[in-house]
């Protein structure tokens, strides 16, 4: 099946191709003729799976063919929103609306916070059919009354998921109230909860569901592997990992923007070259550094969950967990930067003896058991250090299971350790892992 058997205007297929795209992904094929027969839709897609044109191309299609509505508001009417959890994914989706569209008679904006607000007051005044925003800024100009959601045809809520996690239901109920009753409704999600469940019956009206992988699984392309370090020594193993294989482009993930700072800081002391985003960077920093690592200008990357939203490198072939994240289904969401649409990458975490809890509950969330190592010289050991506070990025608190620190009773247990060399540390540490060996 090619792009033209899915009723796209010649146009939208133009550019698809120059962008070098001949055949539709899975989600493509299911979720574009929905969109474009105007109904609600619930689609389930991980992360490199084409998700964002799955949407797009026919929205771009459907604004092409209507009429403008006409209204006497100083701000012309925005015809389709899309909401977004970050600002890179506010940035990357409006590109890939530009890209697509490029030969089509539509005008698209970005707006997101971090930057001025005055730049983005005087694009409002002009022709904006398709809106890509943050839920916050764009709640910032609803009160200055700079942007126009009556006559909103088409509503698009991506990564809904992430957006819950964040703590902007409130928000999106207040956007909600805003727009017309009389919408098509897309709401896209790469983990199912209870929490998408209730935001769909609420949100939409006769969905079609579609789901292209199974629920909170991580990728086959995706090879996945642990391994066991003392907290401390975790900077020292990342180091000699990047050495010993000759690791470029990674994308290491920090839980705290502190720990990404630290990070950021030890490894260039290691002589790695490295950058940090997160939401005490300024925009233009955090555009700086992805431009880096994007251009592979940049070895390493260090990112919190919420900055990391919406990287899109393509074969990028490495994601390291340096913190486990709190949220289990963030785990899904960090390896799934690499080994997208169809290209294979590797997900390493480093794990200490006080993150085995939140292992635990990652490995009950995608039903595996992941694969662990461990290097000579840096297994866990009798001496833990306590783990870094848990902070969030922004005001709203994810919900999950803070990591839980165990006693270090000593208790007779040989560790075995790559490169045939045997260490006793007898520990509770040890037993605790040897158990989860079992």
């Amino acid at each position: 099946m090619s792009f033209s058997n899915l009723g796209l205007s010649n146009e939208i297929i133009r550019a698809v191709t120059e962008l070098g795209y001949t055949k539709p992904t899975p989600i493509q094929k299911q979720a574009i003729p929905v969109i474009l027969s105007g109904g609600d839709l619930l689609a389930g897609a991980q992360t490199g799976t084409g998700k964002t044109a799955s949407f797009t191309l026919p929205l771009l299609h459907r604004l092409s063919n209507d009429s403008v509505k006409s209204t006497s508001n100083p701000y012309p009417p925005i015809r389709a929103l899309i909401l977004t959890p970050t600002r890179e994914l506010a940035a990357q989706v409006e590109s890939s609306v530009r890209e697509y569209g490029k030969y089509l008679n539509l005008n698209t904006m970005a707006m997101f916070g971090g930057v001025s607000i005055n730049p983005q007051k005087r694009l409002l005044k002009g022709r904006v059919d398709i809106l890509v925003a943050t839920p916050g800024r764009l709640l910032d100009h609803v009160q200055q009354g700079t942007v126009n959601l009556s006559h909103v045809e088409v509503l698009v809520l991506d990564e809904a998921d992430r957006m819950l996690d964040m703590g902007f239901i409130r928000d999106i109920r207040r956007i909600l109230s805003l727009l017309p009753k009389q919408r098509q409704n897309l709401l896209f999600f790469a983990t199912f909860s209870d929490k998408i469940k209730a935001l769909a019956t609420g949100l939409l009206n006769h969905p079609k569901m579609i789901e292209v992988a199974r629920r909170n699984v991580t990728a086959d392309t995706v090879a996945q592997k642990v391994y066991k370090v003392e907290r401390d020594r975790k900077c020292q193993l990342l180091a000699h990992l990047i050495r010993k294989d000759n690791w470029y482009q990674v994308l290491v993930f920090t839980r705290t923007k502190y720990g990404a700072d630290r990070l950021v800081k030890q490894l260039t002391q290691e002589r790695i070259q490295a950058l940090a985003i997160h939401g005490n960077k300024s925009q233009s920093a955090r555009t700086h550094a992805l431009a880096k690592f994007k251009n592979g200008s940049l070895q390493v990357l260090v990112a919190t969950d919420i900055a990391a939203r919406g990287l899109d490198i393509s074969e990028l072939p490495h994601v390291v967990n340096f913190d486990l994240p709190n949220v289990a289904s963030d785990y899904v969401h960090r390896i799934g930067r690499t080994g997208r649409a169809g290209a294979s990458g590797e997900a390493v975490s480093l794990v200490c003896v006080d993150e085995y809890q939140l292992l635990t509950e990652i490995e009950k969330l995608i039903e595996q058991r992941l694969p662990f190592e461990v290097v000579a010289g840096f297994s866990a050991n009798s001496h833990t250090v306590p783990a870094e506070p848990i902070s969030d990025e922004r005001k709203h608190k994810p919900q999950g299971s803070k990591p839980q620190t165990r006693s270090t009773a000593k208790q007779s247990a040989p560790q075995t350790v790559i490169g045939g060399k045997k260490s006793d540390p007898r520990t509770s540490s040890s037993r605790r892992w040897a158990k989860r060996d079992r």
